[in-house]
Protein backbone atom coordinates (compact mmCIF):
# COMPACT_ATOMS: atom_id res chain seq x y z
CA UNK A 1 0.00 0.00 0.00
CA UNK A 2 1.62 3.24 -1.18
CA UNK A 3 0.95 6.74 0.61
CA UNK A 4 -1.80 8.10 -1.90
CA UNK A 5 -4.37 5.50 -0.49
CA UNK A 6 -6.51 6.81 1.66
CA UNK A 7 -8.65 4.77 4.98
CA UNK A 8 -11.52 6.06 6.33
CA UNK A 9 -11.66 4.53 9.71
CA UNK A 10 -15.47 4.59 11.60
CA UNK A 11 -14.51 5.06 15.09
CA UNK A 12 -11.48 6.67 15.33
CA UNK A 13 -11.67 7.48 19.18
CA UNK A 14 -12.17 4.43 20.16
CA UNK A 15 -9.46 2.07 21.56
CA UNK A 16 -8.84 0.07 18.43
CA UNK A 17 -9.81 3.07 16.33
CA UNK A 18 -6.75 5.10 17.98
CA UNK A 19 -4.23 1.85 17.84
CA UNK A 20 -5.13 1.62 14.09
CA UNK A 21 -4.93 5.25 13.10
CA UNK A 22 -1.62 4.73 14.83
CA UNK A 23 -0.76 1.83 12.53
CA UNK A 24 -2.26 2.75 9.92
CA UNK A 25 0.11 6.11 9.50
CA UNK A 26 3.10 4.41 9.87
CA UNK A 27 1.99 2.07 7.13
CA UNK A 28 1.84 4.96 4.70
CA UNK A 29 -1.99 5.80 4.44
CA UNK A 30 -3.68 9.12 4.45
CA UNK A 31 -6.41 8.72 7.40
CA UNK A 32 -9.50 10.07 7.77
CA UNK A 33 -11.08 9.61 11.41
CA UNK A 34 -14.93 9.44 11.94
CA UNK A 35 -16.20 9.45 14.99
CA UNK A 36 -19.05 10.89 17.39
CA UNK A 37 -17.06 11.81 20.06
CA UNK A 38 -15.05 14.96 19.29
CA UNK A 39 -11.39 14.24 21.64
CA UNK A 40 -8.83 13.74 18.36
CA UNK A 41 -6.90 10.74 21.14
CA UNK A 42 -6.59 7.31 21.15
CA UNK A 43 -8.37 7.18 24.49
CA UNK A 44 -11.15 8.77 26.54
CA UNK A 45 -8.85 10.14 28.93
CA UNK A 46 -8.56 13.70 27.18
CA UNK A 47 -5.31 14.66 28.49
CA UNK A 48 -3.10 11.72 26.53
CA UNK A 49 -3.51 13.64 23.11
CA UNK A 50 -2.08 11.50 20.16
CA UNK A 51 0.49 12.86 17.93
CA UNK A 52 -1.02 12.12 15.06
CA UNK A 53 -3.67 14.35 15.18
CA UNK A 54 -1.54 16.72 14.20
CA UNK A 55 0.09 14.85 11.49
CA UNK A 56 -1.02 16.30 7.50
CA UNK A 57 -1.97 13.11 6.79
CA UNK A 58 -4.44 12.37 9.16
CA UNK A 59 -7.67 14.77 9.19
CA UNK A 60 -10.63 14.02 11.82
CA UNK A 61 -15.06 14.83 11.72
CA UNK A 62 -16.72 15.11 14.65
CA UNK A 63 -19.83 12.92 12.83
CA UNK A 64 -22.60 10.80 14.53
CA UNK A 65 -23.80 7.97 12.76
CA UNK A 66 -27.44 8.83 13.47
CA UNK A 67 -27.39 12.26 13.79
CA UNK A 68 -24.99 13.26 11.00
CA UNK A 69 -25.81 10.62 8.01
CA UNK A 70 -25.53 13.00 5.43
CA UNK A 71 -22.90 14.75 6.48
CA UNK A 72 -20.55 11.69 6.58
CA UNK A 73 -21.87 10.82 3.15
CA UNK A 74 -20.82 14.42 1.92
CA UNK A 75 -16.67 13.32 3.55
CA UNK A 76 -17.16 9.86 1.96
CA UNK A 77 -17.40 11.99 -1.15
CA UNK A 78 -14.84 14.08 -0.91
CA UNK A 79 -12.11 12.01 -0.16
CA UNK A 80 -13.61 8.80 -2.03
CA UNK A 81 -11.73 6.64 0.42
CA UNK A 82 -10.37 2.84 -1.20
CA UNK A 83 -10.59 1.47 1.81
CA UNK A 84 -13.08 1.76 4.93
CA UNK A 85 -12.43 -0.43 8.04
CA UNK A 86 -15.98 -0.28 10.16
CA UNK A 87 -15.07 0.26 14.58
CA UNK A 88 -18.28 2.30 15.14
CA UNK A 89 -21.25 1.30 16.42
CA UNK A 90 -22.88 0.98 20.49
CA UNK A 91 -20.50 -1.28 22.77
CA UNK A 92 -20.93 -2.74 26.10
CA UNK A 93 -23.47 -6.04 26.87
CA UNK A 94 -24.71 -5.58 29.76
CA UNK A 95 -26.07 -2.45 29.51
CA UNK A 96 -27.92 -3.33 25.67
CA UNK A 97 -30.72 -4.92 27.53
CA UNK A 98 -31.89 -1.10 29.07
CA UNK A 99 -32.58 0.04 25.80
CA UNK A 100 -32.09 -2.44 23.09
CA UNK A 101 -33.16 -0.78 20.22
CA UNK A 102 -30.42 2.13 20.51
CA UNK A 103 -28.25 -1.00 20.21
CA UNK A 104 -30.17 -1.72 16.61
CA UNK A 105 -30.34 1.59 15.76
CA UNK A 106 -26.51 2.28 15.62
CA UNK A 107 -25.47 -1.72 14.46
CA UNK A 108 -28.13 -2.24 12.13
CA UNK A 109 -30.26 0.18 10.85
CA UNK A 110 -27.48 3.02 10.49
CA UNK A 111 -24.26 0.42 9.36
CA UNK A 112 -27.20 -0.85 6.65
CA UNK A 113 -27.89 2.78 5.18
CA UNK A 114 -24.22 3.55 5.15
CA UNK A 115 -23.68 -0.03 3.17
CA UNK A 116 -26.74 0.93 0.84
CA UNK A 117 -25.31 4.47 0.30
CA UNK A 118 -21.72 2.85 -0.15
CA UNK A 119 -22.52 0.27 -2.71
CA UNK A 120 -23.69 2.82 -5.26
CA UNK A 121 -20.01 4.32 -5.44
CA UNK A 122 -17.10 2.35 -7.39
CA UNK A 123 -14.14 4.21 -5.72
CA UNK A 124 -14.11 1.50 -2.92
CA UNK A 125 -11.86 -1.30 -2.39
CA UNK A 126 -12.76 -2.95 0.66
CA UNK A 127 -14.96 -2.72 3.75
CA UNK A 128 -13.73 -4.19 6.68
CA UNK A 129 -15.58 -4.87 9.50
CA UNK A 130 -14.72 -5.28 12.86
CA UNK A 131 -17.46 -7.76 14.57
CA UNK A 132 -17.18 -9.37 17.89
CA UNK A 133 -16.75 -13.13 18.68
CA UNK A 134 -20.28 -12.39 20.88
CA UNK A 135 -22.53 -13.76 17.49
CA UNK A 136 -21.20 -17.03 18.37
CA UNK A 137 -22.90 -17.04 21.62
CA UNK A 138 -21.40 -19.24 24.68
CA UNK A 139 -19.16 -22.39 23.23
CA UNK A 140 -16.91 -25.06 24.90
CA UNK A 141 -14.68 -25.84 21.95
CA UNK A 142 -12.68 -23.50 19.62
CA UNK A 143 -15.00 -21.30 16.71
CA UNK A 144 -13.67 -21.52 13.07
CA UNK A 145 -14.91 -18.58 11.24
CA UNK A 146 -17.73 -20.84 9.65
CA UNK A 147 -19.53 -21.56 12.84
CA UNK A 148 -23.18 -20.66 13.22
CA UNK A 149 -24.20 -17.84 14.63
CA UNK A 150 -26.35 -18.10 18.05
CA UNK A 151 -26.29 -14.37 19.88
CA UNK A 152 -27.68 -14.58 23.70
CA UNK A 153 -27.74 -10.95 23.84
CA UNK A 154 -29.45 -7.79 22.28
CA UNK A 155 -25.71 -5.92 21.76
CA UNK A 156 -24.48 -9.57 19.88
CA UNK A 157 -27.93 -9.88 17.60
CA UNK A 158 -26.89 -6.38 16.75
CA UNK A 159 -23.90 -7.86 15.50
CA UNK A 160 -24.74 -10.99 14.07
CA UNK A 161 -27.55 -8.90 12.32
CA UNK A 162 -25.53 -6.89 10.57
CA UNK A 163 -23.13 -9.18 9.42
CA UNK A 164 -25.55 -11.45 7.92
CA UNK A 165 -26.51 -7.88 6.01
CA UNK A 166 -23.43 -7.86 4.78
CA UNK A 167 -22.80 -11.02 4.09
CA UNK A 168 -26.10 -10.54 1.93
CA UNK A 169 -24.80 -7.77 -0.32
CA UNK A 170 -21.81 -9.44 -0.60
CA UNK A 171 -23.74 -12.11 -2.43
CA UNK A 172 -25.92 -10.08 -4.71
CA UNK A 173 -24.06 -6.76 -5.26
CA UNK A 174 -20.36 -7.92 -5.00
CA UNK A 175 -19.56 -5.53 -2.06
CA UNK A 176 -16.12 -5.37 -1.60
CA UNK A 177 -16.74 -6.39 2.16
CA UNK A 178 -14.74 -8.62 4.81
CA UNK A 179 -15.74 -9.73 8.24
CA UNK A 180 -13.12 -9.90 11.08
CA UNK A 181 -13.23 -10.86 14.75
CA UNK A 182 -11.27 -10.05 17.54
CA UNK A 183 -10.57 -11.46 21.10
CA UNK A 184 -10.54 -8.77 23.89
CA UNK A 185 -8.51 -5.52 22.96
CA UNK A 186 -6.34 -4.37 26.01
CA UNK A 187 -3.21 -2.21 26.18
CA UNK A 188 -2.02 1.35 27.49
CA UNK A 189 -4.63 4.37 26.86
CA UNK A 190 -7.61 1.92 26.88
CA UNK A 191 -11.06 3.29 28.73
CA UNK A 192 -10.17 3.26 32.34
CA UNK A 193 -14.01 0.62 32.84
CA UNK A 194 -12.65 -1.81 30.92
CA UNK A 195 -11.34 -4.67 33.22
CA UNK A 196 -7.10 -4.47 32.84
CA UNK A 197 -7.19 -0.33 33.25
CA UNK A 198 -9.48 -0.78 35.99
CA UNK A 199 -8.06 -3.64 38.27
CA UNK A 200 -4.77 -1.57 38.13
CA UNK A 201 -6.80 1.71 39.39
CA UNK A 202 -8.51 0.35 42.19
CA UNK A 203 -5.20 -1.23 43.34
CA UNK A 204 -3.63 1.99 42.97
CA UNK A 205 -6.27 3.49 45.39
CA UNK A 206 -6.43 0.54 47.56
CA UNK A 207 -9.92 -0.37 46.45
CA UNK A 208 -11.08 -4.06 46.13
CA UNK A 209 -12.09 -4.72 42.56
CA UNK A 210 -15.47 -6.32 42.17
CA UNK A 211 -15.52 -9.65 40.36
CA UNK A 212 -18.22 -10.48 38.86
CA UNK A 213 -19.61 -14.02 38.64
CA UNK A 214 -16.35 -14.78 40.30
CA UNK A 215 -13.98 -14.16 37.47
CA UNK A 216 -15.05 -17.66 35.80
CA UNK A 217 -15.36 -16.09 32.49
CA UNK A 218 -13.18 -17.25 29.99
CA UNK A 219 -11.38 -14.86 27.47
CA UNK A 220 -8.25 -14.16 25.17
CA UNK A 221 -6.97 -11.22 25.24
CA UNK A 222 -5.22 -9.58 22.25
CA UNK A 223 -3.00 -6.31 22.45
CA UNK A 224 -4.21 -3.28 20.70
CA UNK A 225 -1.30 -2.88 17.99
CA UNK A 226 -1.51 -6.44 17.67
CA UNK A 227 -5.12 -5.75 16.89
CA UNK A 228 -4.42 -2.86 14.39
CA UNK A 229 -1.92 -4.94 12.93
CA UNK A 230 -4.37 -7.57 12.16
CA UNK A 231 -6.86 -5.54 10.88
CA UNK A 232 -4.45 -3.69 8.39
CA UNK A 233 -3.41 -7.62 7.77
CA UNK A 234 -6.97 -8.25 6.73
CA UNK A 235 -7.21 -5.07 4.37
CA UNK A 236 -4.55 -5.84 2.53
CA UNK A 237 -4.54 -9.26 2.06
CA UNK A 238 -8.03 -10.81 3.01
CA UNK A 239 -10.52 -12.39 0.52
CA UNK A 240 -13.84 -10.38 0.16
CA UNK A 241 -16.43 -12.13 1.17
CA UNK A 242 -14.48 -14.18 3.95
CA UNK A 243 -14.43 -13.63 7.40
CA UNK A 244 -10.79 -13.91 9.90
CA UNK A 245 -10.38 -14.45 13.47
CA UNK A 246 -7.67 -12.75 15.64
CA UNK A 247 -7.10 -14.04 18.63
CA UNK A 248 -4.17 -15.90 20.76
CA UNK A 249 -4.71 -19.38 22.09
CA UNK A 250 -3.94 -17.86 25.96
CA UNK A 251 -7.21 -18.62 27.19
CA UNK A 252 -7.66 -17.55 30.67
CA UNK A 253 -10.42 -16.75 32.50
CA UNK A 254 -11.15 -13.03 34.28
CA UNK A 255 -9.79 -14.02 37.57
CA UNK A 256 -6.71 -15.83 35.87
CA UNK A 257 -6.55 -12.29 33.83
CA UNK A 258 -6.99 -9.95 37.34
CA UNK A 259 -4.08 -12.39 39.12
CA UNK A 260 -1.90 -11.79 36.52
CA UNK A 261 -2.42 -8.19 37.04
CA UNK A 262 -2.07 -7.99 40.77
CA UNK A 263 1.44 -10.68 40.21
CA UNK A 264 2.67 -7.70 38.49
CA UNK A 265 1.65 -5.21 41.14
CA UNK A 266 3.36 -7.53 43.57
CA UNK A 267 -0.08 -7.74 45.44
CA UNK A 268 -1.93 -10.82 47.41
CA UNK A 269 -5.22 -11.61 44.98
CA UNK A 270 -7.36 -12.42 47.88
CA UNK A 271 -6.80 -9.14 49.50
CA UNK A 272 -7.80 -6.93 46.45
CA UNK A 273 -11.39 -8.54 45.28
CA UNK A 274 -14.60 -8.85 46.10
CA UNK A 275 -16.79 -11.80 44.72
CA UNK A 276 -19.96 -9.46 42.68
CA UNK A 277 -22.88 -10.92 40.75
CA UNK A 278 -22.12 -12.01 36.87
CA UNK A 279 -23.85 -9.57 34.57
CA UNK A 280 -27.07 -10.49 32.75
CA UNK A 281 -26.14 -12.66 29.62
CA UNK A 282 -22.99 -12.60 29.39
CA UNK A 283 -21.55 -15.86 28.24
CA UNK A 284 -19.09 -18.36 29.76
CA UNK A 285 -16.36 -18.58 27.02
CA UNK A 286 -15.23 -17.08 23.88
CA UNK A 287 -12.69 -19.57 22.22
CA UNK A 288 -12.01 -18.57 18.79
CA UNK A 289 -9.49 -20.51 16.15
CA UNK A 290 -7.23 -17.55 14.48
CA UNK A 291 -5.80 -20.50 12.65
CA UNK A 292 -6.81 -18.98 9.21
CA UNK A 293 -5.65 -15.45 9.52
CA UNK A 294 -2.11 -16.77 10.73
CA UNK A 295 -1.94 -19.26 7.69
CA UNK A 296 -3.30 -16.80 4.89
CA UNK A 297 -2.48 -13.47 6.38
CA UNK A 298 0.60 -14.25 7.98
CA UNK A 299 -0.65 -12.53 11.48
CA UNK A 300 0.48 -13.60 14.49
CA UNK A 301 0.34 -11.60 17.73
CA UNK A 302 4.06 -9.99 19.35
CA UNK A 303 2.88 -8.98 22.66
CA UNK A 304 2.03 -11.73 25.41
CA UNK A 305 -0.17 -11.04 28.12
CA UNK A 306 2.20 -10.79 31.24
CA UNK A 307 4.02 -7.92 28.62
CA UNK A 308 1.18 -6.17 27.70
CA UNK A 309 -0.15 -5.88 31.38
CA UNK A 310 3.38 -5.12 32.22
CA UNK A 311 2.82 -2.12 29.22
CA UNK A 312 -0.36 -0.99 30.69
CA UNK A 313 0.55 -0.87 34.13
CA UNK A 314 4.16 1.76 33.17
CA UNK A 315 1.28 3.15 31.09
CA UNK A 316 -1.21 4.51 34.18
CA UNK A 317 1.81 4.62 36.14
CA UNK A 318 3.16 7.65 34.14
CA UNK A 319 -0.08 9.03 34.02
CA UNK A 320 -1.34 8.58 37.63
CA UNK A 321 -1.96 12.12 38.64
CA UNK A 322 -4.19 13.02 35.66
CA UNK A 323 -5.80 9.35 35.44
CA UNK A 324 -7.40 9.49 39.51
CA UNK A 325 -8.88 12.13 37.93
CA UNK A 326 -11.16 10.77 35.20
CA UNK A 327 -14.29 8.67 35.94
CA UNK A 328 -13.86 4.96 35.96
CA UNK A 329 -17.17 3.34 35.29
CA UNK A 330 -18.85 3.62 32.09
CA UNK A 331 -21.14 6.45 31.26
CA UNK A 332 -23.85 5.79 28.30
CA UNK A 333 -23.77 7.94 25.40
CA UNK A 334 -27.25 7.54 23.63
Amino acid sequence: MNSQQTLLILGSNSFAGGCLVEQSLLAGYKVIGINRSPEQSISMVPYQLAGFSKSAQYQFYPLDLNLHFEEICQVILKHQPEYIVDLAGQGMVAESWQQPEQWYQTNVVAKAKLISFLNKHKFLKRYLRVSTPEVYGSTDSLIKESQNYSPSTPYAVSHAAIDMHINAFVQQHNFPAIITRFSNFYGPTQQLYRIIPRAIIYAKLGKKLPLHGGGLATRAFIYGNDAANGILAALEHGVIGESYHFSTQNFVTIRQLVEVVYQELSLDFDDMVDMADDRPGKDLKYLMDDNKAQKELGWQPQVNLQQGISHTISWVNKHWTDIKQQPFNYIHKA
